[in-house]
């Protein structure tokens, strides 16, 4: 049927919310799907008399550009769905793409991720304005973090704290919120 290939990676990328890997070679299924209808229109519009005695020709012609067209629809929602995720984990992890994600990424993707990373370094310093600290309205302006890794030392607003495994440390929230994000703190919640 036409279009399942197509279909297949909406379905795909809908599962879940991490990025699967980059699904390679059902795009170029679905490419050549649109190549080998492209011929059939064109062998068809080339053969004059198929076309002008018999409509249904010319009906069978329409679902096939209209296949065409939902099979470049599917692509690129799926292609769309893939960027916006790239542009998710910057937000949500930092400037730096960590391994786990780095390997279901395709080389363009990654070049997406660097230039994303670049113009919003770029408009956060002609804001002069941090916009991925506080992804939530901060309820103060100090954290208790707790280590979960040999980091080493970090520079923050206030000097350098060297950051132990396992070890707590109340710093100011702007500078380990991303951090917490990428695993490296966990926040240590008073109750």
């Amino acid at each position: 049927m036409h279009g399942d290939k197509a279909v297949s990676l909406l379905r795909e990328i809908k599962r879940t919310r991490a990025i699967p890997p980059y699904n390679e070679d059902t795009i170029r299924q679905v490419v050549q799907e649109v190549q080998a209808l492209y011929n059939d229109i064109h062998q068809t519009l080339n053969d004059p008399e198929v076309v002008a005695n018999d409509p249904s020709v010319a009906c069978g012609m329409i679902v096939q550009h209209t296949s065409i067209l939902r099979n470049k629809r599917c692509v690129l929602a799926y292609l769309h769905a893939r960027m916006l995720r790239v542009q998710q984990l910057r937000w949500e992890l930092g400037p730096v793409l960590l391994e786990e994600f780095k390997e279901g990424l395709s080389h363009q993707e990654h070049q997406f991720f660097r230039s994303y990373n670049t113009h919003l370094n770029t408009y956060m310093k002609t804001l002069d304005v941090n916009l991925t600290t506080d992804m939530e309205p901060p309820k103060e302006l100090f954290i208790e973090v707790r280590c979960l890794q040999d980091y080493g030392e970090y520079q923050t607003e206030n000097g350098t704290v060297n950051l132990q495994e396992n070890c707590q440390y109340f710093l100011p929230r702007a500078d380990v919120e991303h951090l917490v994000r990428r695993g490296v703190l966990a926040h240590v919640h008073s109750t």
